[in-house]
């Protein structure tokens, strides 16, 4: 099955990729073409945005936390039904967890897709093909297949570069000029998303930015390749449908506190019971629930509401204390502990379940692959926060960490008979079975 697919990736961040997708998608969007996104990597807010661009939900593919099965499975059985496959890069093109391991190359390479780069050349010429030529020789098994050259001022500076793309043999789609009206603004945790910008006024306009100025259909003509269509499920070892369905009801919190979610997660858990959802911010009544997933997100930038819904407090609450199940990551687990510190020093009362207190008054970022053994069960995921303990807690004492170099670290991880949590983002798109065995057996 022949369709048009790529990775968008960069030299460095800050190119413009991520520009540069969501115009892409958009763009074939308006062509009537059905948009399959996806984000290389760990990352939450890209695939937000994407899924708003394309209106069809972005899925993350990462080598670190997902097996290769798992990902060429999704690749393809999400992909089937679309017309083109849109992945944006992360970071630098080889840039990865382990020198290029988990890079968006490394991807491009397990999936056989060609890469199209975005080079930021506002203060470049004919230097792009000495830079063009570097990235296609370093891995010569990676396509590199056309190049768009961002920030370029003039025609005449475009036909230097033109001139540099082609005589490294790499295809010149076109340039884009400086826009600041397409320019997504920065936060402490990525982009910004859309509760501080219009994205779908930024996404339109730079569709018509990439519509006016790069040759789309030469895009899709140097990407076509044929898509592997799967013909096994894309989880490891028995698929989550052979788990034995008890009438579980899995309560998620999503609101604008909580959302970082992967699709597949929530896919995963689908297979241990009926999956709803409420809104620690706005919900009076607990849905009864057999276990509730605390997801991360910006608890910290609704504090005031969190700590003062305490009607919702007591009955969570109440829940834990007759046994409930709870699965917390990141800003579920500060929720879930007795108090969180703002940046100006005020102190805002949470759930009080786990013996902890965490704050913003001393950000540090806290970035990386993790992975962790818990009662001889393995999950994998990643940190990504600004926030830190106050104090220094004690996690679960048998819990052991490691980090993408195999790197024993010392970080608290918090688990009874039902009760997971930890600053850690998990991915068990692949591995529900051990979120099964650690809080349902």
């Amino acid at each position: 099955m022949m369709k048009p697919q790529f990775i968008i990736a960069a030299p460095h961040s800050g190119a413009g990729k991520t520009t540069v997708t969501l115009g892409i998608i958009r763009a074939l969007k308006s062509r009537g073409l059905k948009v399959q996104p996806y984000k290389c990597g760990p990352d939450y807010l890209d695939p937000k945005l994407h899924t708003l661009a394309a209106a069809t939900e972005s899925i993350n593919l990462d080598r670190f936390m997902m097996d290769d099965h798992h990902i060429k499975s999704q690749y393809s059985n999400y992909g089937a039904a679309s017309d083109v496959l849109v992945t944006e890069g992360v970071m630098g093109l080889f840039d990865g967890a382990v020198k290029m391991e988990g890079s968006s190359a490394d991807l491009a390479c397990l999936l056989h897709i060609p890469v199209i780069l975005v080079i930021n050349a506002k203060a470049m010429a004919y230097s792009a093909a000495a830079l063009l030529l570097g990235f296609k020789m370093l891995c010569p098994e990676l396509q590199i297949a056309g190049v768009i050259f961002n920030f370029v001022a003039h025609e005449s500076h475009y036909q230097i570069l033109k001139a540099a793309a082609e005589d490294v043999g790499i295809s010149p789609l076109g340039f884009l000029p400086n826009n600041s009206q397409i320019q997504i603004p920065s936060r402490h945790l990525g982009l910004k998303t859309g509760q501080e910008i219009d994205p779908e006024e930024i996404i339109n306009q730079a569709a018509a930015h990439i519509s006016k100025h790069i040759d789309l259909d030469e895009l899709m003509r140097i990407t076509t390749a044929e898509l592997q269509l799967s013909t096994k499920p894309a989880y490891r070892g028995d698929p989550p449908q052979s788990i034995a369905l008890a009438p579980n009801r899995i309560l998620v919190a999503r609101d604008e506190a909580f959302n970082f979610t992967y699709a597949e997660n929530i896919t995963a858990l689908s297979t241990l019971g009926e999956i709803s959802f409420f809104s620690p911010l706005t919900a009076t009544q607990l849905p009864d629930a057999d276990l509730i997933y605390f997801p991360g997100g910006y608890p910290e930038l609704y504090l005031e509401v969190l700590s003062g819904n305490t009607q919702l407090i007591r009955q969570i609450q109440s829940y834990h204390e007759k046994g409930g199940k709870i699965l917390a990551e990141c800003g579920g687990m500060m929720y879930l502990g007795n108090a969180i510190t703002d940046a100006d020093g005020s102190v805002f009362p949470m759930l009080g379940i786990l013996d902890i207190n965490t704050g913003m008054q001393h950000k540090k970022l806290s970035l990386g692959y993790k992975r962790l053994n818990i009662e001889g069960f393995e999950l994998r995921g990643h940190e990504f926060h600004y926030s830190q303990f106050i104090g220094s807690p004690t996690g679960h004492p048998d819990v052991q960490v490691w980090n993408a170099r195999d790197e024993t670290l010392h970080l608290p991880v918090f688990k009874t008979k039902n009760l997971l949590a930890s600053y850690f983002h998990f991915y068990f798109g692949n591995n529900i079975e051990a979120v099964h065995k650690l809080l349902f057996d």
